[in-house]
């Protein structure tokens, strides 16, 4: 039942896109502007919609959850047992609507796509840790499309939200728990943000066993030297950073690029023209490559979207010189889910589902013999 919602969902957000068709592709940046951008000005949320992280019911997942999302596995993928580690993993943008500049925290609808993409990503953790994934008043997709102050403000809001929710998990869970951190899409650029102002320089760092920023260009020059972690070299080095963004082939970055071009990166730098972080999934390596034999297995949804099945040695990986994950031609069974240019961002995670679990727990056992 959750692989069936898992996919029913990524289809109906990914057919508001795609359903522009050839004008989407006459004019993607002013389309895009135009289907998501609030025209209203940005004003703060009432206080009675703040999320009280003391409370079970501001995560959409964490340790006795009923039904809790990153318990979900794959039809014939058996659960493991986990360790004393615990994950603080950053759902994705799931609010889309134009009516406000970030998604109220009462809204049903962003909430269900939320569980269920917390099950489809989050879900590759639960062999070694449990995960904390909180709700928060995250920024509406058009926030990232815009230069107004109004988006600034959103995403900021989004950005209190997950960095009170991580404090609490912090005072929650127990002191010397090996710390996972994970997101993807804006979930992975609050990650960022939150690694340079809440982990960097500070005695939690020497608990974090990697992070997996996926979904959100890491510049290796405007970013990465201001995050207190180098990036991930070998298949079991600890306390650093892995990303990635897949593409089929041939991949056109250029809806990703304009956003990426027009900002200055967490150093301070422009990002314009930099390289991404490209930390390979199948060889957990930076700039690694490897063929579809390496790769333990793929989620992939049937035809009409309404099952999901694991599939080994699906695509291969390699990283391009600009920082991107490229996954060879493009596999069948993924249809309108898949974006412009053969951007395959919906399923960052789920085309690497088994070799993310992998890494995981090779990087948490590499932790715990080291810290021993």
């Amino acid at each position: 039942m959750a692989a069936r919602r898992f996919l029913y969902v990524i289809a109906a957000i990914i057919v508001l896109i795609l359903g522009l068709g050839i004008l989407w592709t006459a004019f993607p940046q002013a389309l895009m502007r135009l289907t998501f951008v609030p025209t209203i000005a940005f004003a703060p949320p009432p206080d009675a919609g703040t999320p009280d992280y003391s409370e079970p019911d501001a995560w959409l997942s964490r340790p006795g959850t009923p039904n809790d999302p990153a318990g979900w596995l794959p039809p014939g993928v058996a659960g493991t047992a986990r360790t004393d580690a615990v994950v603080f993993f950053v759902p994705p943008t799931t609010y889309l609507d134009k009516l406000h500049w970030n998604a109220p925290y009462d809204d049903k609808t962003a909430d269900a796509r939320a569980h269920v993409l917390v099950a489809s990503q989050a879900s590759a953790f639960s062999n070694v840790a449990r995960v904390w994934a909180p709700r928060y008043r995250q920024a509406t997709a058009g926030a990232f499309l815009s230069a107004k102050p109004d988006a600034a403000h959103a995403i900021d809001l989004a950005y209190s939200d997950v960095a009170r929710a991580f404090d609490a998990f912090v005072a929650q869970v127990p002191p010397d728990a090996p710390i996972i951190l994970a997101a993807h899409s804006q979930g992975s650029f609050h990650l960022l943000r939150l690694l340079r102002a809440r982990v960097a320089g500070h005695a939690i760092a020497k608990r974090i066993v990697a992070a997996y920023v996926i979904g959100w260009p890491v510049s290796t020059t405007a970013d990465l030297p201001a995050l207190g972690m180098t990036a991930c070299t070998t298949p079991d080095q600890t306390r650093c950073i892995l990303s990635w963004e897949s593409f089929g082939e041939p991949a056109d970055p250029a809806q990703l690029r304009v956003i990426y071009d027009a900002s200055r990166g967490f150093a301070g730098l422009p990002r314009k023209g930099t390289p991404a972080l490209c930390v390979n999934p199948l060889t957990g390596t930076r700039d690694g490559v490897a063929t579809a034999s390496a790769n333990l297995g793929s989620v992939v949804p049937d035809i009409g979207y309404k099952s999901a099945t694991l599939l080994p040695h699906l695509v291969p990986a390699r990283c391009d010189p600009q920082g991107l994950l490229l996954i060879g031609e493009p596999p069948s069974g993924f249809g309108v889910a898949v974006l412009p240019g053969n951007n395959f961002h919906v399923f960052d995670y789920a085309l690497f589902w088994s070799n993310i679990r992998a890494d995981a727990a090779r990087r948490l056992a590499a932790f715990e013999t080291r810290r021993r």
